[in-house]
């Protein structure tokens, strides 16, 4: 047989940014058991024929591909199409072929140790997806000889005693490790503190998600547990941008100040933020407010987010965002 593959999202990142960031896993798995089976995979090119084309969509907000392709059968899956797909338990097993995507480094694997989450954020799918938090695979598993594995995780350290396990198997093999879809500070105590301290951590950073006002206190709970117990890196903290300006602006601002002041002490752990705006998973057609892109871009433009006080920050020649202070009716931190 001969097998085609599309990556929806990845198309529009690369159109977009000229990159694939992170490799669709579903479509590796689906690669590597067809190419056990004797088939041919490759990437789709639209004028051939193909036995089956499989067509993944991760987020709903990615435009569709709507090529005609020539193919027997075209298979549709992802939660971009349907929250209740998944793959077959003997594709989802496979190992990845990253060869597919050949920016993947040679070193470096990407997976799941849980699935599932206990939260639910009116922002993500997961919860009402997967479920409650489950063991899943084992970092072993996962990384399959490779030493620096990116963990895709919605909320490990929700799984108790299996995070637990999984935290010091990953510290004795000594792998490193990224949770790039953060942390959840709530959970963070004096024993799960002394394991991820002691993690070897890719690019350096622990992530964290900051999306309400209360969690400000969680975080800083938790990075200063983290520190005690002898960490010495970085901190990145991914901030929600609500429908509340107010509280948006001013927990932004929070960490703005506090990374500040972290700079001008001079201190070894420092912070850095990651503001995204809401997106809308059961309606791909909604648009944040042009504040929340403009808060965006200014905390994600670090030099820019540094230097300048959103009320300062210019996204566009001749408009300052200290009109949107004066739209919401909100005092200017700086003049606190």
């Amino acid at each position: 047989m001969l097998i085609g593959l599309v990556d929806v999202d990845s198309h529009a990142k690369i159109k977009k940014w000229g990159c694939t960031i992170y490799p669709n896993l579903a479509l590796c798995k689906i690669a590597a058991w067809h190419k056990a089976q004797g088939d041919a995979v490759e990437w789709v090119f639209p004028l051939k024929h193909y036995d089956r084309i499989y067509v993944s969509k991760v987020f709903k907000f990615s435009a569709d591909d709507l090529t005609a392709y020539d193919a027997d059968e075209v298979v549709r899956g992802g939660t971009g199409y349907d929250l209740t797909s998944e793959l077959p338990e003997y594709i989802d097993r496979a190992q990845p072929d990253y060869s597919i995507y050949p920016s993947v480094p040679d070193d470096t694997a990407y997976g799941f140790l849980t699935r599932g989450c206990p939260n639910k954020c009116k922002w993500c799918v997961v919860p009402r997806k997967e479920g409650p938090i489950r063991p899943y695979m084992d970092i072993d598993e996962v990384a399959c000889g490779r030493m620096k594995v990116v963990l895709m995780d919605n909320n490990i350290l929700a799984a108790g005693d299996y995070c637990t396990e999984q935290l010091l198997k990953i510290i004795e093999k000594g792998y490193k490790v990224d949770f790039n879809q953060a942390l959840d500070a709530r959970l963070v105590n004096e024993d799960n503190a002394r394991l991820l301290a002691k993690v070897k951590w890719l690019d350096g950073l622990i992530r964290f998600g900051c999306d309400t006002h209360r969690q400000i206190a969680d975080c800083e709970r938790a990075m200063a547990l983290i520190n005690a117990n002898g960490y010495r890196h970085q901190y990145f903290l991914y901030t929600m941008l609500g429908h509340d300006f107010r509280e948006s602006y001013s927990r932004v601002t929070y960490w703005w100040l506090r990374i500040r002041a972290m700079r001008e002490a001079h201190e070894r752990n420092q912070v850095y933020a990651y503001a995204q705006p809401y997106l809308d998973p059961d309606n791909p057609n909604f648009t944040p407010p042009r504040w929340q892109k403009d808060m965006a871009r200014w905390v994600n433009m670090k030099a820019c987010f540094i230097t300048h006080a959103f009320e300062d920050f210019e996204p566009r020649r001749g408009f300052k965002c200290r009109a949107y202070l004066k739209q919401f009716g909100v005092k200017e931190w700086t003049k606190y």
